[in-house]
Formats: C-alpha cells, sequence, structure tokens
C-alpha cells in the first residue's frame, strides 16, 4: 500500500509566529510544503499557472527576461478585489497541483502544509487531516511586526487588516494553537499536542 503521511494544515494570520510552530515541528521529522513557495513556482514560466497569468493581466506585468513582475502584479490585484480573485481562481487549483505532487514525493509521516490562504482554498482544505489555527492578540501581532520586521505602526495595521478574521479560521480548527505568552508556554502546548498526535495517527 501507498504511503500516505499525515496533513496538517497550518495557517494563522500574519505576525501569530507560525514560523516557531515549523521549526518545532520540523525538528520532529515533519516535512513541511509552504503554499507561498509553490504560488512563486507555479508563476515561473515553466509553472503550470503563468499562462493564463498573463493572458488574464496582459504584458504590462512581465519583465524584460519574461518573468512576472510580482510587485506589478500585486499593485494591480491589490486594489481591486475582483482582479484578486480572478488572480486566485488561476493560482489556487496550480499550487493544488503541486503540493498533491511534493506530498506524493515525500516519505516523511507528517507534511505540513503551511499557507496563510489554507481555508480559502478550498482544494487544499481537502488534502488535510487536520486544520492548526494559531491565534494572538491584536496588540501581540502589532508588537511583533514592529519589532520584528520594523514595520511602522500605520503599515503593520494595514497588513492586519487586510486578512480574514481570526475567528472565522478559528471555526474550522481542529486544533487552536494560542501564541499569545511566553515561548515557554507554547513549547507546552505544542508537546501536548505532538504527543496527542503520536497517540492517534503515528
Amino acid at each position: 500500500m501507498a504511503h500516505k503521511p499525515l496533513i496538517i494544515g497550518l495557517t494563522g494570520n500574519i505576525a501569530t509566529g507560525k514560523s516557531t510552530i515549523l521549526r518545532y515541528l520540523v525538528d520532529k521529522g515533519a516535512h513541511v510544503v509552504d503554499a507561498d513557495q509553490l504560488s512563486h513556482r507555479a508563476m515561473e514560466p515553466s509553472g503550470p499557472a503563468y499562462q493564463a497569468i498573463v493572458d488574464a493581466f496582459g504584458d504590462q506585468i512581465l519583465q524584460q527576461d519574461g518573468t512576472i513582475n510580482r510587485a506589478a502584479l500585486g499593485k494591480i490585484v491589490f486594489a481591486d478585489a475582483a482582479a484578486l480573485q480572478r488572480l486566485e481562481q488561476i493560482v489556487h487549483p496550480a499550487v493544488f497541483t503541486l503540493a498533491q505532487q511534493e506530498i506524493a514525493s515525500t516519505s516523511a509521516a507528517v507534511v505540513l502544509l503551511e499557507a496563510i490562504k489554507l481555508l480559502e482554498a478550498q482544494r487544499l482544505v481537502k488534502l488535510c487531516d487536520e486544520i492548526w489555527v494559531v491565534t494572538a492578540s491584536p496588540e501581540t501581532q502589532l508588537n511583533r511586526l514592529r519589532t520584528e520586521r520594523g514595520m511602522d505602526e500605520a503599515e503593520a495595521r494595514r497588513r492586519m487588516a487586510a486578512q480574514s478574521s481570526q475567528a472565522e479560521k478559528v471555526k474550522h480548527a481542529h486544533r487552536v494553537i494560542d501564541n499569545d505568552g511566553t515561548p515557554a508556554a507554547l513549547q507546552a502546548q505544542l508537546a501536548t499536542i505532538w504527543a496527542d498526535v503520536q497517540a492517534k495517527y503515528l
């Protein structure tokens, strides 16, 4: 029988601390599939979404070498909800295909599918055995964006406001990881969750 890993979908809003959780699970042997990286690959000239994006948005989004200028494309779609939706309708299926390929090629017992827009990309949700949502209070998010990423308050708030609500994400979660406290508190939560995952699945 073909090896079927446990697939955990990890999501959460900006600056909730997903990367810390990723590192913890990688240390446990999990293989990470990063949907953001896959969307970059999908948009490369050899990628499955490239031609459809150029057809939809025109040559003005291309750089001299024929690659998509992500900044130019970003300017178009972030100013226009319909354009963003059109882009996502092209990119999400391509990312889904690439994710399936990557999952099929790993021998890890646990695969972590990380995507900020996991719940919006319904196809990706279907791949997951469990959905984990990482949360933090707006104050904590703001503080992290300012101290760790050097954003000013206005930019940080704008980034936070552009994302779907944490409460909405939590509704779909099998497990919620509260990352509002100390690193030690987070580690304790993760140890408990990991022990439960091992007992249930591995």
